[in-house]
Parts: C-alpha cells; structure tokens; sequence
C-alpha cells in the first residue's frame, strides 16, 4: 500500500506540536523512544524524525513527501519548496540584534559591520534588499555570545519570547520576517501521494478552523433577537431554537476566536444572557 511520507523535527518544540496536530487529526502513530522512523496504524503515513535543517535536502531530494517545518528554515534553505498551508503554532520571528549599550539609528549601523548568524542567506537577501553592505559570519549554535567576545557586532537569530536577547545583553533592533511552523511539500511527489496529501490536508483545515473558533450558546429576549443576532458574525447564520420560558429563545453560534470578547461584550450590552462558550474539537465544511 501507498503511504505518504512526513518528515518532523526530531526533538523539541516544533516535534510536540507536530504530533499534536496529527494526532488531532485522528491519525495514531506506533513511536518507540529513540524511533528515527514510524507508521500510522489507521492512515497511509510514515513519520522520519529528523534534524531541522535537513528537512529541506529530504523534500528537494523526494526522500519525504511532505514536512511540518518552520517557514524560517523553508526561506534559508527550501528556495521552490511548495508550502500547502500554514499550521499557525510555533511563531516567532527572525531579527537583527545588537548589543544593549550600542545607540542604535537604523540598518545604517550595520554597514561595514560583522553579523553572525545561522541564518546567512536570509541576512545578506534583506541586507542587499536595504542597500546595506556587512561581513557575515555563519555559527551553528548559540550565536548570542559572539558580540560578547568580540567576534561580531550584531547578531540574526530567531527570537521567540526575547529572554534569551536579554539574557545575553542584547536587544532586538529589527525584524527581518515572521514565521510559523507550515506543511511543506516535495517536488517530487508522486500523484498518489498528493491524493493522500490531500485527504490529509481536509483533516489539518478542519482541526485548524476549530482551533481558531469558539462555540457560543446565549439566551435572548425575542424583543432584542434581532439585535442579537444581527452581532453574531457565525459560518452562515446562527441556530436560534424556542425556549420553555415564552418570550426567550437560545441561539447558537461559531465565533472566531480573535474577535470572541469583543463580541461577547457586544451581546451582553445587547441583552444576551446565560451565555455558554465551548471548544471546538473539530469544524468541517
């Protein structure tokens, strides 16, 4: 039988989280401790957990299919590499850096200078966007320390929370991008496999849709129903059942997740009361 074959950071955050997002989609995998390779039991599927920055190499080369990988590592080193959705966790952003004590003005002060960075595709692409001109240093590892002895004087580096920049006396000066973990596909993949991406991918948007909605029922007054309902922005239009009490109605809704207490505040002006709010576990279309 056909299995479509993901590759996922072998150890981490991004692997949690991946698993996670499998899982959520119904898909069980058989993992051993130390596994570097595994199957689904009830979907066409092997996992290979393997090193962040080989992902790439693995989808250009077609030894996997797809990848859940930060877009970060896909703009450093996946250049054509198709990506098929965005996964919304695991963001954070790729940003200059420099010492605290230095009175910084704008990218001028990187003229001439020396970045390190793990990133350096990345940091001479903006570099050269801006007009900008600095020696690039390339570390693999903590490159945080390499202003402190004297080997850069600034630094790329992904920043999450930024304790580490602080930790390290450094501040963030300037975001080069923002990224996310998303499912990156290989070139070359087979047709039957993009079948089975596909039925994949109906499950992710589906988890996806839910994680970013919240499920509301609320009593209205029939005086102010149409008020009420006029606030509620669900898929189509809200359920709205008759009450035991005469004069009352529930209604139930969808509301996205980013504009829920807004929205919520809104319907209680409105006269909405007993208001539920559930989780979603998964939303089809």
């Amino acid at each position: 039988m056909t299995k479509i074959r993901i590759a996922i950071q072998k150890a981490g955050r991004l692997n949690q989280d991946s698993l996670s997002i499998l899982k959520d989609c119904g898909i069980s995998i058989d993992n051993g401790k130390d596994q570097l390779k595994a199957s689904a039991r009830n979907f066409p599927l092997e996992v290979f957990y393997l090193r962040n920055g080989d992902i790439p190499q693995y989808l250009k080369d077609g030894v996997v299919d797809i990848a859940i990988i930060g877009e970060n590592v896909l703009i450093e080193k996946g250049a054509g590499i198709e990506v098929a959705e965005k996964l919304g966790f695991s963001r954070c952003k790729v940003s200059l850096a420099v010492p605290k004590g230095v009175k910084y003005e704008g990218l001028a002060y990187f003229e001439g200078k020396r970045i390190a960075t793990s990133y350096p595709h990345t940091v001479q692409t903006f570099l050269r966007e801006k007009g900008v001109n600095a020696d690039v240093h390339i570390i693999n590892g903590s490159v945080e320390i390499a202003p402190n002895i004297g080997l850069a004087d600034g630094i790329c580096d992904i920043v999450s929370s930024g304790s580490t920049l602080f930790k390290n006396n450094l501040k963030e000066v300037e975001v080069m991008l923002k990224s996310e973990a998303v499912l990156a596909v290989s070139p070359k993949i087979s047709r039957q496999r993009r079948e089975i991406l596909e039925k994949m991918q109906f499950r992710i948007q589906s988890v996806l849709r839910a994680r970013k909605s919240k499920y509301v029922l609320l009593n209205a007054p029939n005086d102010r129903l149409d008020a009420i309902v006029s606030l509620l922005p669900g898929m189509r239009s809200p359920t709205v059942l008759p009450l035991a009490d005469k004069g009352w109605s529930s209604v139930h809704t969808v509301i996205d997740q980013d504009t829920f207490w807004e929205v919520i505040d809104e319907l209680k002006q409105a006269g909405a009361e007993g208001i539920l709010v559930c989780p979603i576990e998964k939303m089809v279309l």
